[in-house]
């Protein structure tokens, strides 16, 4: 039931945890995040908490180079536009069954930019 929109770190880490458990049943991308990131989630959610309040609550919590790592697990798994096409549906998908409003609004749309350019830089260094 959506209550609210997106105002707090405790909604981030709801956002982020359920889209999380999309992605990693996901038929489509699933894969890339168990099998080729073999992504580690207690180390990994925190980094997504502090990268998504970063870029929606404006907390400056996140340091890191999401581009590099994604340039790297590319020479692992090529990324294809099916993969960022998915990955922003499970997005959307979740930020709306959830939230509702300005921050809900904001957080399709830079995930949709960060997805673009994400494909950008990734087809660039093929």
């Amino acid at each position: 039931m959506i209550t609210h929109d997106i105002k707090s770190e405790e909604d981030i880490k709801t956002l982020v945890d359920k889209f999380y458990a999309k992605v990693m049943a996901d038929a489509t991308i699933g894969f890339i995040f168990t099998d080729v990131a073999a992504i580690n989630l207690p180390t990994h959610m925190p980094v997504m908490y502090a990268f998504w309040s970063s870029v929606l609550l404006g907390t400056n919590n996140y340091s890191g180079n999401p581009m590099t790592k994604h340039i790297l697990l590319n020479q692992k798994v090529k990324l294809e536009k099916e993969h960022f096409q998915k990955w922003i549906a499970l997005w959307e998908e979740t930020v709306t069954e959830n939230f509702s409003g300005e921050i809900a609004e904001l957080a399709i749309t830079k995930a949709r930019n960060i997805a673009g350019l994400m494909q950008y830089k990734i087809e660039q260094n093929n």
